[in-house]
């Protein structure tokens, strides 16, 4: 807004606006003196008169033509009129003509240096306008306040904003930076840096503040998210006497916007309104962003409505706020309102638009919008090829968003962080780390959404070792510092059985949001160290940031893995009643699963009843797992009954189903829901345990011989079970729920996936390394029970994370306290 003040106010001496009178009657005179006058004679006044006239009225044509009857004539301009010439060139950006025009003066002042500047610097050739400069300086010409500001602007034009210090030097030097107008032009080259202090030493030395000045420094301010020294400053200028323009109302509206001071914004609105600056784009602009901040939708449509609606930027800023608000439906209506207003969108209206298909998981319309893109000519535009890469991410059609990866001539690191999260948010770890190493060897600089993303995938494979790597990687590039990423860390560590070291990230981090206390309290839950977790949760109280719906959730997982009723009951009610949280269907799961598993299935039934809302399948599921634990037929088989009535196909259902059924050998009702499953399509999950090792992940099913090492894995169960059997180990044959003998159940056992992945890691890793498996089911008790007693034979520390939790085996004594 600054550069645009400084255009209007520092123009070029020649440049005022036209008036026909006087260019009718300079070309009078014209005439008048070339038909009294002899031939030979040349008035250079005249001349430059009517070349003047040419560039107010916009005839370039009859400028070319004028200068043609000069060379004519002997090419006799002064100074003063070969400027005026030069400047005709420059303005109808004819740089050929001009810099010829320039080479051939036999005299140059200040003047023809700086309009030639300017020229280049219209034509974007920067270099060859600062060697201009250069030149300038080394002729020995004026250097006053028109040359500082004109170079000024061209710095930050040209992005180069900080080479701004060595002219602000020769400006002291020579004694202009008092001067408003060079002090104006400081001021936005220090913001463009994010010096604002800098801008401000300047503002403070300009003995004659003008309105330029003073909202130069207000929007310095505001662009440099100095949101209070922003609305000081302007108080400052309203005492002085100065009136707000449109370019002050939209950086003070910006500064509100800042602080969250709303209530100072409508006021703002309320001046705004008096002195008749509600119709300017930049102000209505910043008002639907205040409004819409402030939650007040309706005041920020009807600032909206109130403004000119010809141009497509209010139109963009609507959709825009809509759709990052999650008002999605509303930022499509919009958008069909604007077409039918004969409002052409830009490239930032249809990523905008695709932000909020992708938010609605609109394939159907987003694909109506990709085709309008291809129309157009923006599908290769970076803003609308990484939105409609996104959109596709999220409606689940990563083929395509991969396809437009790979088509996009220009990608950027966004480009790359839009496939990797789509990777990572289907599910596919394993393709989102390969892009990353694709990335990395491409060259192209990770940012936090790129390091937060990667981190998410090595904890949904368990992948400690890339993980570690990529910790690494963080700490040189310095992303380790950065909030987000720390979080990722933290829920990294915690998901890949590393909670001390998850621990150290927590208490290395600068500042602890939300997410950090809950990312470390919901690990500490799921590794079953509830001392841990609500002593965390205890540290979180005492500092500034409250706890949420997910804190809670953390906290009651914790008390229901440690069976911790009276506690969780206590946090229960603390929720509602101190931190006025309403309980969601994860906090009425936590609690049915919390008094079933201790054996209080009436009461767990009963506060099932109790939800306000319809249980959800997660609940019921709850309570029947409690069943299939307590052999409570009956109810398991209601649970299950309310569980398919809400999910007719849940595969989880039907196995818990099955097991209970099962446990109280009812074999005939097994028999029945198996061949039910097979009638509707469902297949039971097969269990999967997968071990990592030197880089390389090892999976293995139940009774699994494809392994390579096999054999070895088979000598090492065998070595195993014998033993185990010496230090008491009794097969537990109910963890077997098929209707054969107890010989066979007993061979099954051994050959549980968990225990082959726990066989192949004690022979292919280093004896004082601890063994990570991970297991897709809940560990069975038999398992249990003899990987504690192996943990005691072979030395050697286990951790084993199924669908639930952390088991932590260490000299035959597990975490859970056999309470799982």
């Amino acid at each position: 807004m600054i550069r645009l003040l400084r255009s209007n106010f520092l123009q070029h001496p020649n440049h005022c606006k036209p008036n026909t009178a006087l260019c009718i009657i300079t070309q009078r005179t014209f005439l008048v003196q070339r038909t009294s006058h002899s031939p030979s004679e040349f008035n250079t006044y005249i001349y430059g008169s009517l070349l003047q006239s040419c560039i107010l009225n916009g005839d370039y044509p009859t400028g070319k033509s004028l200068h043609c009857e000069i060379i004519k004539k002997g090419n006799c301009l002064d100074l003063f009129a070969s400027n005026i010439l030069l400047n005709l060139y420059v303005k109808y950006e004819s740089l050929p003509d001009a810099v010829k025009l320039f080479d051939e003066m036999p005299g140059r002042n200040t003047v023809s240096f700086v309009t030639l500047i300017q020229g280049y610097s219209h034509c974007f050739r920067f270099s060859e306008a600062i060697g201009l400069f250069s030149r300038l300086r080394e002729e020995g010409h004026e250097l006053n306040p028109f040359v500082f500001s004109t170079v000024l602007k061209l710095l930050v034009s040209a992005e180069w904003a900080k080479l701004g210090f060595s002219v602000h030097a020769c400006v002291c030097k020579l004694g202009f930076n008092s001067d408003a107008f060079v002090g104006t032009a400081l001021i936005d080259c220090y913001s463009v840096c994010g010096y604002a202090e800098c801008a401000r030493q300047v503002f403070d030395a300009i003995e004659y503040k003008d309105m330029v000045s003073w909202t130069g420094m207000v929007t310095c301010y505001a662009e440099n998210e100095c949101f209070e020294e922003s609305l000081k400053i302007f108080s400052q200028m309203r005492i002085v006497g100065f009136k707000p323009n449109k370019y002050t109302f939209a950086s003070v509206l910006k500064a509100c916007v800042g602080l969250e001071v709303f209530n100072v914004g409508k006021a703002v609105h309320g001046c705004a309104f008096k002195t008749s600056h509600l119709q300017e784009l930049f102000v209505g602009v910043e008002l639907i962003d205040l409004y819409i901040k402030s939650g007040d939708v309706d005041d920020a449509l009807q600032v909206f409505e109130e403004m000119p609606k010809d141009d497509v930027i209010p139109w963009s800023v609507m959709i825009a706020r809509y759709a990052q608000s999650g008002q999605s439906e509303e930022a499509i209506e919009m958008f069909c309102r604007m077409r039918q207003g004969l409002v052409l969108p830009n490239q930032f209206t249809l990523a905008s638009l695709l932000q909020a298909c992708a938010s609605l998981v609109d394939l159907q319309f987003g694909n109506q919008i990709h085709c309008h893109v291809v129309k157009v000519g923006l599908d290769k535009n970076v803003f609308v090829s990484n939105a409609l890469m996104d959109m596709y991410a999220k409606c689940g059609r990563m083929e395509n968003s991969l396809q437009l990866f790979a088509e996009s001539p220009n990608c950027t690191d966004v480009s790359w962080n839009t496939v990797i999260v789509g990777y990572v948010q289907a599910g596919n770890g394993e393709k989102a780390l390969g892009l990353f190493k694709d990335m990395l060897e491409r060259q192209v600089q990770g940012s936090e959404v790129t390091y937060s993303s990667v981190l998410r995938a090595c904890a949904g494979i368990a992948a400690l070792e890339p993980g570690s790597q990529i910790h690494s990687l963080s700490v040189k590039t310095i992303n380790d510092k950065n909030t987000v990423v720390g979080n990722a860390l933290i829920d990294m560590y915690a998901k890949c059985g590393k909670i001390k070291d998850a621990r150290l990230v927590f208490d290395t981090l600068r500042e602890h949001d939300r997410v950090s206390w809950n990312t470390m309290i919901s690990g500490y839950s799921v590794h079953g160290l509830y001392r841990e977790a609500l002593k965390t949760f205890e540290l979180m109280l005492e500092t500034e940031c409250k706890p949420d719906k997910v804190t809670f959730v953390g906290i009651l997982s914790a008390c229901s893995n440690a069976g911790l009723l009276d506690r969780g009951q206590a946090y229960f009610k603390s929720m509602v009643e101190e931190y006025d949280i309403e309980p969601c269907a994860e906090h009425y799961t936590c609690m049915v699963w919390l008094l079933g598993r201790l054996g209080h299935l009436d009461k767990a039934a009963k506060l099932v009843h109790e939800i306000p809302l319809e249980p959800s399948v997660m609940v019921w599921r709850a309570l029947l797992s409690a069943c299939v634990i307590h052999n409570d037929v009956e109810l398991g088989r209601i649970s299950a009954q309310r569980a398919l009535e809400i999910e007719p196909e849940d595969e989880a259902t039907h196995v818990l189903l099955s097991n209970i059924y099962a446990n109280a050998r009812r074999w005939g009702n097994v028999a029945s829901i198996r061949t039910n499953m097979k009638r509707k399509g469902i297949r039971k999950e097969p269990g999967l345990s997968w071990i990592e090792n030197q880089g390389g992940v090892h999976y293995f099913s139940v009774g699994d011989t494809s392994h390579p090492d096999t054999k070895l894995i088979n000598g090492m169960l065998e070595w195993l079970n014998m033993k185990t059997r010496n230090e008491g180990y009794v097969p537990n044959c109910n963890s077997v729920l098929l209707d054969v003998e107890d010989v066979d159940k007993e061979q099954r056992l051994w050959v549980h996936s968990e225990r082959l992945a726990l066989a192949y890691g004690l022979i292919r890793t280093p004896s004082i390394s601890p063994l990570r498996i991970i297991k897709n089911l809940r560990i069975c008790a038999d398992c249990h029970a003899a990987i504690k007693l192996i943990s005691k034979i072979v030395q050697r520390d286990i951790i084993i994370r199924d669908m639930n939790r952390f088991h932590h085996f260490h000299e035959g004594i597990c975490s859970c306290g056999d309470y799982w």
